[in-house]
């Protein structure tokens, strides 16, 4: 039985892995101050975890344990190295507490299975990051595939051509690029755009993907191709790599289909370049309010995503990404890494 919603306070959250992404964590709850907290943060690097205590006057861990034991938190959020999210979550739901995982959730098929199982076994949420679904570019382009607009789609490309230098990013941590933690380009930076194929396209009939590791000096990929036909019987791509020279260049989704063509691009999907249907609709005119300006990868949308939690623990909405639906992205990357791998197309889905 899940914990009952929580309407007589502020959500109260806890954080775990201070270190590149918390920064958008900790400003999405401080948007939200009416109804959320950070009462507890943690980290192994006492350095990262000082500057997290003076940036919010959360109370400091050196360990998911030990704060486990002094937290009050409702909800516990793992920004942690992707490869430890399942291990961690299973602690944190074993005290009750909800969890909230950035993305991916797993590096690993079995071990996303065993978070969803984890936490529904207990009765506590999972919630998956996936912020992007909530720019107002993906929701035009979401409602536009949803009322059928295009008709058939006919061909969907994603690109993400970004740059991820050796000493200025991979260098910094141990963790990243490695099997075992992180993965490589497809399964860490382009994690948000395979999460785009099934949400806005439908469900993946087959895939194929090469990935190569052209000049990082990583473990996993640091570029890669992946061929997709969807059960609707659209035939699409993904091409990502990290080694666009010399800064992020573009993270663009183009659908073309029978009565519509739209393009979103820009850095991180934040502008609107091609809007044309058969028809015309009230929303078209909202087009140009729904692109911004960003440098940011990341986005505005941790915000909006949070605003979708803190409901959803107070028994107002559903939640937007749980972990079932999590798991839908995480099916995507493992297909693809095992064609990669074997040199074979894979069909989906993948055997639970």
């Amino acid at each position: 039985m899940s914990p009952p919603s929580i309407t007589d306070r502020k959500i109260r959250f806890a954080l775990v892995g201070c270190g590149r992404i918390s920064k958008n964590h900790f400003d999405s709850i401080r948007q939200h101050a009416d109804r959320a907290e950070l009462v507890d943060v943690c980290d192994i690097d006492p350095a990262a975890l000082e500057r997290a205590v003076q940036a919010t006057g959360a109370v400091g861990h050196a360990s998911l344990s030990a704060l486990l034991q002094k937290t009050t938190a409702d909800c516990v959020i793992l920004t942690t190295p992707s490869g430890i999210h399942p291990q961690q979550a299973i602690e944190v739901a074993r005290t009750g507490r909800h969890v909230l995982s950035e993305k991916p959730m797993a590096t690993k098929w079995e071990d996303g299975l065993r978070m969803v199982r984890a936490c529904e076994e207990v009765g506590v949420r999972l919630f998956v990051v996936k912020q992007n679904r909530k720019n107002a570019t993906l929701q035009l382009l979401k409602r536009a595939v949803s009322q059928k607009r295009f008709g058939q789609i006919y061909m969907v490309t994603l690109n993400v051509f970004w740059q991820r230098p050796q000493a200025g990013y991979y260098d910094q941590a141990k963790w990243r690029g490695t099997w075992e933690l992180d993965g490589g380009a497809f399964m860490n930076q382009a994690s948000h755009y395979v999460d785009l194929l099934e949400w806005l396209i439908g469900p993946i009939d087959s895939l194929h993907a090469y990935t190569a590791t052209l000049a990082r000096d990583i473990e996993a990929e640091d570029s890669g191709v992946l061929s997709v036909r969807w059960r609707n019987g659209a035939l699409g791509s993904l091409n990502c790599t990290m080694l666009t020279y010399p800064k992020n260049l573009e993270g663009s989704i183009t659908i073309l289909g029978e009565q519509g063509t739209v393009r979103v691009g820009g850095v991180a999907v934040n502008e609107i370049q091609e809007w044309q249907f058969a028809d015309s609709r009230p929303e078209d005119e909202q087009i140009k309010a729904a692109s911004y300006e960003t440098t940011s990868v990341y986005g505005f949308g941790h915000p909006l995503y949070y605003d979708n939690v803190i409901k959803t623990l107070r028994g107002e909405a559903e939640a937007d990404v749980d972990g079932r639906e999590g798991l839908k992205s995480l099916e995507v990357l493992i297909a693809a890494y095992r064609s990669a791998r074997d040199g074979v197309r894979v069909g989906l889905p993948l055997e639970l």
